[in-house]
């Protein structure tokens, strides 16, 4: 296929807007699948993608389309992951692009997500195509919409398509948009190569499969290959592109987008963003925009029986090989026994995870508390990472903490203003902006912790705006701040996986929060359980589980009432040594009680 007939196009949304339908629609109308291979969400292969409407993994694929001027055109799909979590993902896969399809859901309009990833595509100059989706709902505002978009991207209302993906109405028209309204790829032929790696996974017959974009010269399958940042060498298994299928070819040219079979037994040599180039002949410079994947998340996952360990240890090695952003390292707890430590990129990212470390390997896990990564300055001038709490230093070794900070971003109806800046203020929220969209709809701007953040912000932003509002968040910085740790014990015995890393501010309010929780949860014993929330010695909230009592009198009738007495006096004594001697085991549902601190 000549250069100028290739067309590279992703399609971004916000998440249940209707990406995945469109693309289903395209794949039917170029019969790039049969209709009897065609499914719902044809380019989400998991289960999971499927059952929470987003997609996780992204994928490519090439499609044949006749324009209406008789030309004959490729087009190659590559579909971007649909959460925040994985937005490096998603800029990766723009930059393998030239155009995008910008859908947009005709009832709810335009959304966090959706703007976000305009502006990623807008960074990469990116010719904007843009659809209003789901116009056969009900609730459907097509022209209100089409003005929003037109009010953002000053584009011509009669440019904005409208399509329902679902019936099948107008989706022709997006094709023959990104047949004309798109740019063919630039790109040297007879340059050295330089392919952008925008995704991978694992086979494990072929190693790690790498998808790429080609950018400048030709790729065959007789040359070594080169890896730019990692300056590793290797050889080729096989070339081929996407039909969805993975299809080999002899040869791909600059503008194609395909795969190739590395061979690799590790998915992290293989980072997304690198550049791959011939090893004989190397490119000068590599593509811009590669950084490694940071996780921004961190949890303890063990499983509920210690037996497990090995199959747990064995299924994140079996992940990781299809997921180079999960890190992971053993660590072992007093009350939980042997697991790992591991780093995510987001809390969406350790949902998945966790959700498929239990259906794909048939495991019983717990995960503790999500923490974030503190750096840690001591009185020594050494910086050190926490992301553990129990590994805080002491804190007379401590001269300062500081937390990562995130810029957040939220659409919201303007009736429910007044819930969302309580609930963002109380989460430490430092306000920045307020922006009105339209007469109803208004985008709050803020800086805040992102410790505040995963602790179930987000439900409780639905739960205030009854679904209506949407968040958007990215990375802001390291600030110092006034923070302490938490430690709860139980029994007089301190539980490391229920420690915390809280603001000195709120650690009464959730220390007593949390012992009232762990109250509820722990199990009666014969003698009393304190439960105790403390900051280094000091005890800041304390409550008991009352002792079973069991009737040591019921046996004895008649004679003097000092026998009654001998009887209650050796109780007393026993549990006294009971209380000393005796242990409690903590329950799964203690360490969910951290999880919903500041629910109900």
């Amino acid at each position: 296929m000549l250069q100028d007939h290739i067309r590279n196009f992703c399609i971004i949304a916000h998440i249940d807007h209707g990406k995945s339908t469109l693309a289903d629609r395209l794949l039917e109308q170029t019969n790039t699948i049969s209709e009897r291979e065609m499914m719902d969400q044809a380019l989400d292969q998991m289960d999971l993608e499927r059952e929470k409407g987003v997609t996780i993994k992204a994928s490519a694929v090439r499609m044949t389309y006749t324009a209406a001027d008789g030309e004959v055109y490729d087009l190659n799909l590559i579909d971007t992951p649909g959460h925040v979590d994985f937005s490096y993902e998603v800029s990766r896969s723009l930059a393998a692009c030239e155009g995008v399809v910008l859908v947009v859901d005709a009832a709810q309009g335009i959304e966090a997500q959706t703007l976000a990833n305009l502006y990623l595509a807008l960074e990469h100059d990116l010719e904007i195509i843009p659809v209003v989706n789901k116009i056969d709902l009900a609730a459907a505002r097509p022209d209100e919409v089409t003005q929003e978009i037109e009010d953002l991207l000053g584009v011509p209302a009669e440019d904005v398509l409208r399509v329902s993906a679902k019936e099948g109405v107008n989706t022709a028209e997006v094709l023959e948009a990104v047949a004309q309204r798109v740019p063919p790829p630039a790109g040297d032929l007879e340059a050295p190569l330089r392919a952008l790696i925008f995704d991978s996974h694992y086979d494990q017959y072929k190693g790690v499969v790498a998808y790429i974009r080609i950018v400048d010269g030709v790729v065959d399958i007789q040359r070594d290959l080169m890896l730019m940042a990692e300056r590793k060498r290797l050889e080729p298994l096989e070339l081929g592109i996407f039909g969805p299928d993975m299809k080999p070819v002899e040869r791909l040219g600059a503008g194609n987008v395909g795969y190739v079979a590395t061979g690799l037994k590790n998915v992290r040599d293989v980072a997304v963003g690198d550049t791959l180039t011939i090893a004989e002949r190397p490119a000068q410079e590599s593509l811009s925009g590669y950084r490694p994947a940071k996780p921004m998340v961190f949890a303890g996952i063990y499983p509920v029986d210690n037996d497990e360990y090995g199959d747990l240890r064995d299924a994140l090695e079996k992940l990781r090989l299809n997921d180079a952003s999960l890190i992971y390292e053993p660590e072992s707890s007093g009350a939980l026994g042997y697991g790992f430590r591991c780093g995510f990129l987001g809390l969406f990212h350790m949902e998945i995870i966790q959700e498929r470390l239990e259906r794909e390997y048939d495991l019983s896990l717990l995960a503790t508390a999500p923490s974030v990564e503190y750096h840690v300055l001591t009185k020594t001038s050494e910086v050190v990472d926490v992301d553990n709490p129990s590994d805080l230093p002491d804190p007379n070794e401590i001269e300062e903490i500081s937390e990562p900070w995130m810029h957040i971003q939220i659409w919201t109806p303007e009736t429910y203003l007044g819930p969302i800046m309580e609930l963002v203020t109380e989460r430490r929220g430092e306000f920045n902006t307020m922006e009105y969209l339209d007469q109803t709809r208004v985008m709050l701007s803020y800086d805040m912790p992102l410790a505040e953040l995963i602790m179930d912000f987000y439900d409780q932003l639905k739960s205030k705006t009854r679904g209506y509002a949407s968040l958007d968040y990215q990375y802001a910085d390291y600030r110092s701040s006034d923070l302490v740790k938490l430690n709860i014990l139980v029994n007089q015995e301190p539980v490391d996986a229920l420690s915390l890393i809280v603001h000195n501010d709120k650690a009464y309010e959730k220390g007593a929060a949390l012992t009232k929780k762990l109250k509820e949860v722990v199990p009666r014993q014969l003698f009393p359980v304190p439960i105790q929330a403390a900051i280094g010695k000091r005890v800041i909230a304390r409550e008991t589980v009352r002792a079973l009592r069991k009737d040591v009198l019921s046996k004895c009738y008649g004679g003097d009432v000092t026998r009654k007495r001998k009887l209650l006096e050796r109780q007393r004594a026993g549990k006294k040594r009971m209380k000393r001697l005796g242990s409690v085991d903590i329950p799964q549902e203690a360490f969910m009680a951290v999880l919903s601190l500041s629910e109900g």
